[in-house]
Order: C-alpha cells, then structure tokens, then sequence
C-alpha cells in the first residue's frame, strides 16, 4: 500500500527531471544538432559545411569556431605563407612558413599539425609538429625541431605563453588553444560588429556585421590574459577580433582574422594581424595559398620525418 502511495510522488520527480534535464543547460531528450553537415559524396574537393543552426548555443558555436580554426571540415590542409613583424620604429622582418595538417578524429588522435620556416636561411627548417587528442583531459604532444643543432625536443604546455617563431602571438594562439581551454558566455546574441581597421594593410575589415559576441575565459590560472572578447559573424561562425585583457583587466592585445567563404564549404582564414600594445609591435600573418583535401601523407608529421626532411 505504500508503494502505490509513493508512485504518484515518483512520478512527478520523474516528470521534473526530464522538463527540466537534471540540471543540464539543455532539455533532456533535446535533439543534438550536428555541428558540421556531410560534403557532397561526389565531390572530392568539397568540405563538410558548418551548422551555424538558429538559436545555437555558446558551447556548439565555439566548438564550430575550432572547427574552422583548425580546418576539421577537410580531411588535410596545406598552405604557405608569410610572417611580417614590424617593431615600433617601423622596421620589417619577414619569415616564410609552410603548413601542413591531417585531421584523424581515429585511434585517439584529433588532428596532426606542423609549421616549418623556409626562409630566412639562417632558421630554415625550424619547425614545430603538434598532435592533438579527442580525449580533452589528455595533453596534446609537441615537438621542436632545431636544423642548427640536429636536435628535437618536446614543448611543455608551461611554454604555451611564449612567442611563436618570435611573432606577437604565443604558441597557444598559434597552435595549440582548443576548445576545452576556456569557459564561454554569450555577451550578445544579436550585436553589430563596427569593424576593424589594420596597422598593416590600411584596410578596414567586416564593418557594420551581424555578430555574436563571446566572452572567453581562460581555465588556466593564473595565465597571461584574464578574458577575450570575440566577435564573431553570423555567416562565418569564427572570430574576426579578439579583444584580448591581462590579468588586471586592461586590453592589451588585438587580433584581426579575416576568411575566404568557398563555395564548395571551405572557410580558409587568410590573414592574421596581431597588435601588441604593450610593446607596440605587430604581426601580420599572410596566408598566399592553402588548399584542402589534397592527400597529405600522415608520415610527414611524426618527429622522425622532422629530422629526415630537408626543407
């Protein structure tokens, strides 16, 4: 008798749990929204295309802006191009780069990626090789390779806040920030993004925009910066500026990113500037070509090939 008493009480704990999802941001049985929608079948030159769906939440759009960033609509990339970095007094340096990536998503591994010099001679070769994990509680492999001295040795994630290859951004930027490394939060929904003019170019990019803004906050800490806020169009689904702030809350960053929207659903980012207030020094990073899906060979990634390859 007092089970049945009981059963009716049951039934409404029931109830609420599955109204309200059991404390979960989405209702239980809310149908899960896949992120990236499949490629034509006959078409080996496509991309699989984003799914920037009505009323996305902060969590699936920033996983899509990794998406783009790290090129996971293509089976691989490869692309040259160029780092400027020009100090307060206006003088230019200029280091060329190839890179190469091959997404996996199989046997643990998320995606291979690696950045080698090719010019100037006198750092030719200087390279450095990331493997990225689908288990994000596990840390990510990285290796340099230094031709000067013959010699490969592996990145600590305590290095992450140095310079990248001597440019304004850091090695996290770069290469190796992903999704897990942050919390988000919407600051807008429905924001217009003024524009952004470049130190470098002259050019102003993506006034007047249809933009979410995103609050990103660093789980590491304490850490170099203490938040970003990106704006992000609402055709595009990643960032076209970073504001960046120090620990104290002062701005002391700004990153530019602009993109090329294929119409076979690549979403190449084709330039990268970055500007140091502190040191009023900035870094333009020109992309002169990047192509997808063009078989590049998983055994190029590995630190054995770095010390085999002659660029």
């Amino acid at each position: 008798m007092m089970k049945l008493k009981l059963l009716p009480f049951f039934l409404i704990i029931m109830l609420v749990g599955l109204i309200f999802g059991g404390g979960n941001t989405k209702p239980a049985f809310a149908e899960e929204r896949p992120l990236l929608l499949p490629a034509p079948v006959d078409c080996s030159t496509c991309c699989k295309k984003v799914n920037l769906y009505p009323g996305i939440d902060v969590n699936n759009l920033m996983q899509i802006k990794y998406i783009i960033k790290y090129t996971k609509f293509a089976k691989d990339q490869e692309s040259v191009g160029n780092f400027v970095m020009i100090d307060r007094s206006g003088l230019k340096r200029t280091r060329k780069w190839q890179r190469y990536r091959v997404i996996l998503e199989k046997d643990g591994l998320d995606y291979k990626d690696l950045i080698v010099l090719t010019e100037p001679q006198h750092i030719k070769g200087l390279a450095v090789l990331t493997w990225m994990y689908l288990d994000p509680n596990r840390e990510r492999d990285n290796w340099i390779w230094l031709p000067s001295q013959r010699k490969i040795r592996r990145a600590s994630p305590a290095e992450d806040d140095d310079a990248a290859f001597g440019s304004d951004l850091t090695t996290e930027e770069l290469t190796t920030r992903n999704w897990s490394s942050e919390t988000y939060k919407f600051v807008k929904e429905d924001a217009t993004f003024a524009g952004y003019t470049s130190q470098y170019t002259g050019k102003t990019y993506y006034k007047n925009t249809p933009s979410w803004v995103v609050e990103a906050t660093p789980k590491r800490k304490p850490w170099y910066y203490s938040r970003r806020t990106l704006f992000i169009p609402k055709d595009i689904g990643a960032q076209v500026h970073d504001d960046v702030f120090d620990p104290n809350g002062k701005k002391f960053k700004d990153i530019l990113r602009t993109y090329e929207i294929r119409d076979n659903g690549c979403i190449p980012m084709n330039y990268v500037e970055c500007v140091d207030h502190r040191t009023n020094h900035t870094t333009a990073v020109e992309i002169e070509w990047i192509r997808f899906n063009s078989g590049v060979d998983e055994k190029l990634l590995s630190p054995k090939a770095l010390m085999r390859t002659k660029w």
